[in-house]
């Protein structure tokens, strides 16, 4: 009942913080299947699904010589990788555990925790299935050049980034309402199977249309991110600021939310999640 807690440096304090998340995120991954690298190998195969279907998808219908010059898998995997990095993390940082869980009762462990552990889990599958992809078909199939690597990265980490804020919206209306939180999670994911803009470019899109997909920030990372990929393409019609802007936006109001939320935590919530 009673214990002496000993102060910690901040480098302890740190070194803390990281041992729980690399313990949270190996449960996290083994949440899927026992085996850690068969849940590894099961978001592969998902991966590689998504990327077959569309490339057969633009062949059939004949587009591919509609779609930029160069590569036409890079096109493909370009919008894939991008597209499952954020949706994959807005319903994991969405759906990680919040202060009324049973895991909170465990000292230390905390909402931050589970946060940090949910969307680092995403990030480190999604970035390992991109290499294994990538390597495969650079080697099995045919060489491929990309024209700023650092470049396809950062907006690869900016679809993450924003992708954690905007499910960190979705985890500090969950306590208050379940329902409405996975209603909006939901209807989120579904309309980025569009509106992220992966099956096409910004600049064939006439005004009317663009309207109706500029106010994703999705739609801006992966049109970005084919500037980059691409030695002939220059996005105009988007833009990696706007997306890094609202990104910070959408990130401050649900740390806000998670905040209050904590403080406001009753152990009578969980029968409601």
């Amino acid at each position: 009942m009673f214990q002496i807690r000993k102060g910690e440096t901040t480098f302890g304090k740190v070194m803390t913080f990281s041992d729980l998340v690399y313990h949270n995120i190996v449960r996290s991954i083994r949440k899927t299947h026992g085996n850690a690298l068969m849940s590894i190998a099961l978001n592969l195969m998902q991966m590689i699904i998504f990327v077959l279907a569309f490339f057969f998808m633009f062949s059939t219908l004949g587009l591919r010589g509609a779609v930029l010059r160069g590569d036409f898998m890079v096109y493909i995997m370009t919008g894939i990788f991008l597209f499952m990095t954020h949706i994959k993390t807005v319903g994991t940082v969405a759906g990680s555990e919040g202060p009324a869980s049973p895991m909170m009762k465990h000292a230390p462990m905390n909402t931050s925790i589970s946060i940090a552990a949910a969307a680092l889990t995403q990030l480190y599958i999604q970035m390992l299935s991109l290499f294994v992809i990538m390597f495969a078909y650079h080697v099995l199939v045919t060489p491929f050049e990309i024209q700023n690597v650092a470049g396809v990265m950062f907006m690869i980490l900016l679809a993450w980034f924003t992708a954690v804020a905007v499910g960190l919206v979705f985890l500090a209306i969950k306590p208050w309402s379940p329902g409405l939180s996975s209603l909006l999670s939901t209807i989120y994911q579904r309309a980025n199977m569009i509106a992220s803009g992966k099956m096409f470019v910004a600049n064939t899109l006439t005004p009317q249309l663009l309207n109706m997909f500029d106010w994703n920030l999705l739609f801006h990372c992966i049109d970005q991110s084919r500037g980059y990929a691409f030695v002939n393409y220059a996005p105009r019609n988007s833009s990696w600021e706007y997306a890094l802007y609202v990104g910070l936006i959408f990130f401050m109001i649900g740390m806000m939310g998670k905040f209050y939320t904590r403080k406001h935590a009753s152990t009578s919530w969980s029968a409601r999640q």
